[in-house]
């Protein structure tokens, strides 16, 4: 039923040709079963899922279970195909036109498709932090992988995702602390027989759709082989710690623009306080290179306001 065009949906033909080469590969007659399923003409229709739409009045918490709500219908994806590729180097604009063609297309997704899937849908929620938690665990000889979307709302932490199992993937904002949400993570994990191995943690993803900043997906790596439990509890409360600052400062994810910015100190700054200007010098190794920067200033100055 996956190989359904959900709902009479039009699905791209790269899209299409991807599935009927895996057919081809896994089955005697794939190619055959292939033209029979695109030739039928009576197969019926696969209901698809509704996007989430909420009043300005909806609760955070209810929309966080709408949008959680909207992933599990799309289902997992069991066929061994992966229907949307997704490079974690791609600027976040690129990212949610993919999110986009997802809930145009309503195929099955893997848990990285639904932690892109789960930024498109919370962009709007502006008071929400949203991080990647990404999860390597050890089981009968073999590593495993995992990512959900970590969510940040009045304090309590979350978690929005898909898993193949129903306690690895929706975690609802009450954890007063991230620490305490992977726990109950690894907890699971322990619940199917799986040991922790290693956690690794981004920082919070801009809200702006159209942001041409890349999503930071390991801020923190956490090898839980080499950490005493209390360091692993610190550690997660450090990196927690950091985004609090950020989110603080009014700084979002690191941006290009922002970068060149902190390289160039301003006019008044260095008339005012040029004995500060030179200790920040002293402390990089391109200290020396900032005369030249200053010249092309008031070019770099009109780019930031334009971008």
């Amino acid at each position: 039923p996956f190989f359904v065009n959900r709902g009479g949906l039009p699905v791209d033909e790269p899209t299409w040709e991807r599935m009927w080469r895996h057919v081809g590969r896994i089955h005697p007659e794939g190619d055959l079963v292939a033209q029979r399923i695109r030739g039928a003409a009576d197969l019926p229709k696969i209901p698809i899922p509704s996007v989430p739409v909420f009043q300005p009045s909806t609760p955070i918490p209810e929309r966080l279970e709408a949008v959680q709500r909207y992933i599990r219908e799309l289902q997992y994806n069991h066929t061994g195909t992966q229907f949307f590729e997704i490079k974690k180097s791609r600027p976040l604009t690129g990212l949610m036109d993919l999110a986009k063609e997802m809930t145009k297309e309503a195929l099955p997704i893997k848990c990285l498709e639904a932690v892109i899937l789960g930024i498109y849908l919370t962009n709007n929620m502006t008071t929400l932090d949203r991080f990647p938690i990404s999860f390597k665990t050890h089981f009968s000889g073999n590593y495993f992988r995992h990512i959900v979307l970590g969510v940040n709302f009045g304090g309590r932490y979350g978690a929005l995702g898909i898993s193949r199992r129903e306690e690895l993937m929706y975690k609802a904002p009450v954890f007063r602390t991230l620490s305490e949400l992977i726990f109950d993570f690894e907890e699971a994990y322990r619940r199917c027989w799986h040991t922790l191995k290693k956690v690794k943690l981004g920082h919070c993803v801009s809200h702006d759709p159209h942001s041409v900043e890349q999503i930071e997906w390991k801020r923190s790596i956490l090898d839980l082989d080499k950490l005493t439990r209390e360091d692993f509890r610190k550690e997660l409360e450090r990196h927690a710690r950091d985004m609090r600052l950020k989110i603080g400062k009014g700084t979002g994810p690191p941006s290009p623009t922002k970068d060149r910015k902190k390289d160039v100190s301003s006019p008044q700054r260095g008339q005012a306080s040029p004995h500060r200007r030179n200790s920040r010098g002293d402390r990089r190794p391109s200290g020396e290179k900032k005369p030249a920067d200053s010249k092309a200033m008031p070019d770099l100055n009109g780019y930031q306001i334009r971008v």
